[in-house]
């Protein structure tokens, strides 16, 4: 179904053109249209006999950083070739429609940025990153050794990619900043997110139980809050987001 075809509820569109802030969350779905796997899905070909949680935790870092690194570098080739979606591409023209525009994203593959969203909150950090694994610091470039991770040029240490591992809690300063748009805002978009995962999965329903309407946006509503102030719109996220925006904004419509 492509974005035309849907019947945006006009209590919806009517909260998006009113709207001043509005914050979108997003998951892997936004992403996977992208044509990048989801995380357990990455687990294929040579990859297959591991489990993501054998490959993504501070121990099997600590016990072999070869294997993790190189479990990494495969991942980051596929982001790298990836582009981003006609979903992505709506959220960021949203900044030119809506006089403030936040994205909160469960995502580590810069995609948004790269669409020209220009405020991304990343909750799980950034794949194509890496930081020290002692210290912490990002590391804005690397040489790439013929064996096993790249070193801290400061102090020696591994370099290790710059997203959340298992066992690991989300950077609390962006953790805070998201909870504070959510509560600010006068829309949030839920996108291609389960909202199972915590702690992202309250976040929407923070925001509504609050009073902030709420717009799922998903290919399934299995597992989906329902209630007042809670839109439901199912569909792919690359034929729901420009097809809301079109509905809303027709006179601003490519």
């Amino acid at each position: 179904m492509s974005g035309s075809e849907i019947a945006f509820p006009h209590e919806l569109i009517d909260l998006l053109r009113a709207a001043c802030r509005v914050t979108v969350l997003t998951g892997a779905g936004i992403s996977a249209e992208s044509g990048i796997p989801t995380f357990r899905d990455a687990m294929t070909g040579l990859w297959a006999r591991f489990r993501p949680e054998d490959l993504a935790t501070p121990q099997a870092f600590e016990r072999d950083p070869r294997l993790v690194w190189e479990w990494y570098s495969w991942r980051r080739g596929l982001v790298g070739k990836a582009k981003p979606n006609a979903a992505h591409l709506a959220v960021a023209r949203l900044e030119c429609l809506v006089r403030e525009v936040v994205v909160v994203t469960q995502n580590v593959d810069g995609l948004h940025h790269r669409a020209g969203s220009s405020r991304v909150i990343e909750l799980h950090g950034n794949i194509m990153r890496s930081r020290c694994s002692r210290e912490g610091t990002v590391a804005a470039t690397w040489e790439k050794p013929e064996e096993g991770p790249p070193q801290c040029e400061r102090c020696g240490a591994y370099l290790r990619p710059d997203v959340v591992w298992f066992g690991e809690p989300l950077p609390q300063a962006a953790l805070q900043e998201a909870y504070d748009t959510l509560s600010a805002s006068d829309l949030v978009l839920s996108v291609g997110t389960s909202n199972v995962v915590e702690p992202a999965a309250s976040m929407p329903w923070a925001a509504a139980a609050a009073g902030v309407p709420v717009a799922v946006v998903n290919l399934t509503m299995s597992g989906q809050r329902a209630g007042p102030g809670i839109f439901h719109l199912e569909g792919r996220a690359g034929a729901v987001l420009p097809g809301l925006l079109a509905a809303a904004w027709p006179e601003a419509a490519p």
